[in-house]
């Protein structure tokens, strides 16, 4: 049986993101006072009392013409409520009964499934007593709460897990594979993770800015389980003219560094920009493994791939060593094919160097081309080792750190990269201070993996 989906509805404006976040325990999907921030399902899976629940938000409820997409947000909440186990149904204490709540009760009354009514915003005993008028909308128990000031939590979960269906426990499945989907607005990224998903799971609209929170999204390919992360279309700094612009752009940032793999798209249309500049800053130095997707290709034929791809090495300079991919996305071609780079990617992150192979490298690339004297002292490294993966980390004892400059370590990043399992994933190297202790330690690990 599959993980309960507790669904949250309402009108605009009740509170839904914020008890969204208040029962998942974090921030996940934006909350703003501007009506229409939520619009695609935001989900994650929590528990309640050790029971796992699919937690499900969604956007407001009848405002039809909400920026032209109010039709495609409705679309996404009647699936969510048709794939519901149960529904919460929030509405706002202090405002009363409007016109748009007793609309969202009509329109629950087609369900079949169990609803549980919650009167948002009770800050104090007295608005509890304001709430009782919502009975009249006919969904059984009220249960009043407040995000803002966190009352009426247990007694809100307590009616969920009564009203659940009963299933079987069953464990949650681990997504195998993280990718995060990044890149600029209107490069086609939700309309992956629906080719991904063989269903419309996020809004695809030709207008920019469409997706605003980072919406996760499992599907299961092959036998294998993903988490795949679509994304708010990062804008230049200058474009940011709202708090909502903001925290997208900062969700996205968040979604890099919950990845395992970054997927950063690409509109050949546009070619490359500032926005992709940025976002490849923030990848590398999260030392996340990458790959260059440059979507939309069917819409350039017969323009060569080359010539994109010198375009992308020019401006991205310090990256060399990501993948290029060119896909489509809306008819499907090479998905699977940048799917089965992902895992490669992932599994090169994973490798490791024992010290003896760290030191051959090392000796290979010292010989071949020695650091240059610095302030009247010449550098030397005595041993290096790995330490961890995913990233690759090495670390490299030396006389002085402060005696090996930028563009020697690149040196010594590339010559690793080339002469190692992972050529094409980012690799942290740290320089240490040489000790007597660690040197001698060093020394007697690199003749034990000789």
């Amino acid at each position: 049986m599959p993980v309960p989906e507790v669904v949250i509805v309402g009108r605009p404006n009740v509170g839904k993101s914020s008890i969204f976040n208040w029962l998942a325990g974090r921030r996940i999907s934006i909350v703003d006072p501007m009506m229409g921030v939520t619009r695609d399902r935001v989900s994650t899976i929590v528990e309640f009392e050790g029971r796992p629940v699919e937690l499900v938000d969604t956007g407001g409820m009848g405002i039809a013409d909400l920026d032209q997409l109010g039709q495609l947000v409705e679309r996404q909440i009647e699936r969510a409520i048709e794939s519901a186990d149960l529904i919460v149904f929030v509405v706002d204490a202090q405002a009363g009964i409007t016109s748009l709540d007793e609309a969202v009760a009509r329109k629950l009354r087609y369900t079949n499934k169990p609803v549980v009514l919650a009167a948002n915003k009770c800050d104090t005993p007295a608005h509890e007593d304001l709430a009782a008028e919502f009975y009249k909308l006919g969904r059984g128990k009220l249960v009043c709460v407040s995000a803002c000031h966190n009352r009426g939590k247990p007694e809100l979960i307590e009616a969920i897990l009564e009203r659940l269906p009963d299933v079987e426990a069953t464990e949650t499945a681990t997504p195998e594979l993280k990718l995060a989907v990044v890149g600029r607005r209107n490069a086609g990224k939700s309309t992956f993770v629906n080719t991904l998903a063989r269903a419309e799971r996020v809004i695809v609209s030709e207008r920019p800015g469409t997706t605003r929170d980072a919406v996760d999204v499992f599907v299961e390919l092959d036998g294998k389980q993903y988490l795949v992360i679509d994304t708010a279309g990062v804008m230049r700094s200058r474009s940011i003219a709202t708090p909502v612009d903001f925290y997208s752009i900062a969700r996205a940032e968040r979604s890099i560094r919950r990845a395992d793999v970054v997927l950063l798209f690409f509109d050949p249309t546009e070619g490359v920009t500032r926005v992709e500049k940025r976002l490849a800053a923030h990848i590398a130095e999260q030392y996340k493994p990458c790959i260059f997707v440059v979507n939309k290709w069917d819409l350039m034929h017969p323009m060569p791939t080359r010539r994109m791809a010198s375009a992308i090495r020019t401006h991205l300079r310090t990256m060399p060593y990501v993948p290029i991919v060119f896909i489509s996305a809306k008819t499907g071609k090479n998905v699977k094919a940048l799917l089965d780079m992902a895992w490669q990617l992932h599994d090169q992150a994973g490798q490791r160097l024992n010290t003896g192979q760290v030191n051959r490298v090392l000796e290979e690339l010292l010989e071949a081309h020695a650091p240059p004297i610095r302030r009247n002292r010449r550098p030397k490294i005595y041993y290096g080792t790995q330490v961890s993966t995913r990233p690759p980390t090495l670390v490299l004892f030396c006389n002085d750190p402060e005696l090996f400059d930028a563009t020697y370590q690149r040196y010594l990043l590339s010559g690793f990269r080339e002469r190692s399992p992972f050529p094409e994933v980012p690799i942290r190297m740290f320089l240490r201070r040489r000790t007597s202790d660690g040197e001698r330690a060093g020394r007697e690990a690199a003749a034990a993996d000789r």
